[in-house]
């Protein structure tokens, strides 16, 4: 037997629900509205007030110098007033990367992504040349990187941020060694995906540490041994989710490392 057509109660309640519906998702949108209202006041506090402070530690530390020298102080006074001086400016710079990592991190959470045709190879060109152009010592490195196009659906806005905080990453842990090397290797998977790799032959890491490096301000070596507010590998990770890709670092101790990223295929339609 056919269903029963609706009954007049039904249609009432409809009448009576669809109303509270809507404005039920106004008021969610005005609460949404204001959030990132609050998120765009912390940004600013970040990225103007929290900076007032660092500005007047590395302004004054360079004239507190200078005083201690016409002061005359000379010896072992003059050598821990240096130490302390150092250990002040290194802790002022650091703070101020972990500022901007936040920054960076919680910009492209906020980003609508505009996902279109990207080349990663020629993109992964771009990134290596502006690198070069800020560490002359790059010149030293052996880069390989993919000769055909890599063609990937991603935001540019965040794909080119990734690559340079892997390739940044591989250079600061790879430019010691005698013969420094990078490579970006490429390989297409069934159904359009591809497996991408960023590959170095650093000092390494502890494996079974490995997936640590992710994390926002986390470090498996020392300050005094490399520099940095570890920040790279977790923009990296957040790029990657956001645009439903999963990545993973492989290393051992004295070995280099690898990072590979499986990226989605296009979605359908």
């Amino acid at each position: 037997m056919p269903d029963p057509a609706p009954s007049a109660s039904a249609d009432s309640a409809l009448a009576t629900d669809l109303p509270q519906a809507l404005a039920l998702l106004a008021q969610r949108e005005q609460e949404l509205a204001a959030l990132r209202a609050s998120h765009d006041d912390w940004l600013r506090a970040l990225s103007h007030d929290l900076r007032a402070p660092l500005r007047h530690i590395t302004s004054y530390t360079p004239l507190l110098r200078e005083t201690l020298h016409v002061a005359g102080l000379q010896g072992a006074d003059a050598q821990e007033a240096e130490q302390f001086l150092g250990v002040m400016e290194q802790a002022a710079r650091r703070m101020g990367g972990m500022l901007d990592g936040v920054l960076q991190v919680a910009g492209m959470l906020r980003e609508p992504q505009r996902r279109q045709s990207v080349d990663l190879a020629q993109m992964a060109a771009e990134v290596r040349a502006a690198l070069l152009a800020a560490e002359p010592a790059g010149e030293q490195v052996q880069w390989e990187l993919p000769l055909a196009p890599v063609p990937l659906q991603a935001a540019p806005e965040l794909l080119r941020p990734m690559l340079a905080a892997l390739f940044d990453n591989a250079f600061k842990f790879s430019r010691g060694q005698p013969m420094p090397r990078i490579s970006l290797q490429a390989q297409a998977l069934p159904g359009g995906a591809w497996r991408w790799q960023v590959q170095d032959n650093g000092v390494g890491c502890d494996g079974a540490r490995a997936g640590q490096v992710f994390g926002l301000f986390q470090r498996l070596h020392r300050e005094s041994e490399f520099d940095g507010a570890g920040v790279g590998l977790a923009v990296a990770q957040t790029a990657a989710r956001l645009q439903g890709a999963d990545i993973a670092l492989h290393s051992a101790p004295g070995q280099g490392c690898t990072v590979t990223v499986d990226w989605p295929a296009p979605a359908a339609g």
